[in-house]
């Protein structure tokens, strides 16, 4: 038996590794994004081809290699996505410009909640969303409130789907997002919440959510969801996600707006 083992133990760990690497990666495909999965599995690749290289373990080198082709096939968006934003680090203009959309958004959002108007927006940031900007309407146009209550109006054609907002404007709306597989016990949490996680998921995009049967106003940030959120403590976290610098009296005039929205929502959930 020794003897045995001593003269094919390279085929024994061949098989361990093989049957261990497919163990994980059914684990983690189980519970994880296409998005967040690639990395692990491509590490789990790497792994595979050293130790195949330092043992001489062909049988395991030319399973990494199929692996590896099998990979570029399964995760040929992912991989777009992510030699994109190497290639598109474009930080959100100037900070006057986010500040005056922060202000109108904050503004369209408290409006759209109050009429219970649902709305989706997507801030774009390093990754672009072209891909996501093809499937609706392409606008491009200044952003202000009316022009955002009237779009989301339930009466028109493009209320379903997701703004697209890119450098303080109005790039695309009525776009469809990818919708989140993760499991969420919270019943308030619709198809709206489900696309604004998935956009966030598998882009750095942010999210702002208003439900329409409710009126509350969330935000999704890497795939976690902040439900309710006053339209000031909203803006408050963009700011702080974007990086906008507040003009000077801008946290004075924050604090008087507190004040003034008593009725407002209060925090429900934190994903």
């Amino acid at each position: 038996m020794g003897f045995f083992f001593h003269q094919h133990w390279r085929d024994f760990l061949e098989v361990i590794l093989m049957g261990g690497a497919l163990l994980y990666a059914w684990w983690f495909l189980r519970k994880s994004t296409g998005a967040r999965l690639l990395p692990a599995v491509l590490l789990m690749v790497l792994a595979l081809v050293l130790l195949a290289h330092a043992f001489k373990l062909e049988l395991v080198r030319t399973f990494a290699f199929f692996v590896g082709v099998t990979l570029v096939v399964i995760f040929q968006p992912e991989m777009r996505r992510s030699f994109v934003s190497l290639g598109s680090h474009r930080l959100f203009s100037g900070a006057r410009e986010n500040m005056e959309l922060l202000e109108a958004l904050e503004e369209a959002v408290r409006d759209l909640s109050a009429k219970r108007f649902g709305a989706l927006f997507a801030f774009e940031r390093g990754m672009e969303l072209e891909t996501y900007l093809e499937t609706g309407v392409e606008i491009d146009a200044s952003f202000s409130p009316e022009l955002t209550l009237t779009i989301f109006h339930p009466k028109t054609a493009l209320h379903d789907g997701g703004m697209i907002l890119r450098s303080g404007r109005i790039v695309g709306a009525g776009c469809v997002f990818p919708i989140s597989q993760r499991e969420i016990q919270d019943r308030s949490v619709g198809l709206r919440h489900r696309a604004a996680m998935g956009i966030t998921e598998q882009t750095d995009a942010i999210a702002v959510i208003v439900s329409e049967e409710t009126g509350h106003i969330s935000l999704s940030v890497e795939g976690d969801l902040i439900q309710g959120l006053t339209p000031e403590r909203m803006t408050e976290r963009l700011v702080r996600l974007l990086k906008v610098k507040a003009e000077p009296g801008e946290a004075a005039r924050e604090k008087e707006k507190g004040k003034e929205g008593g009725n407002s929502p209060t925090k429900r959930q934190e994903v």
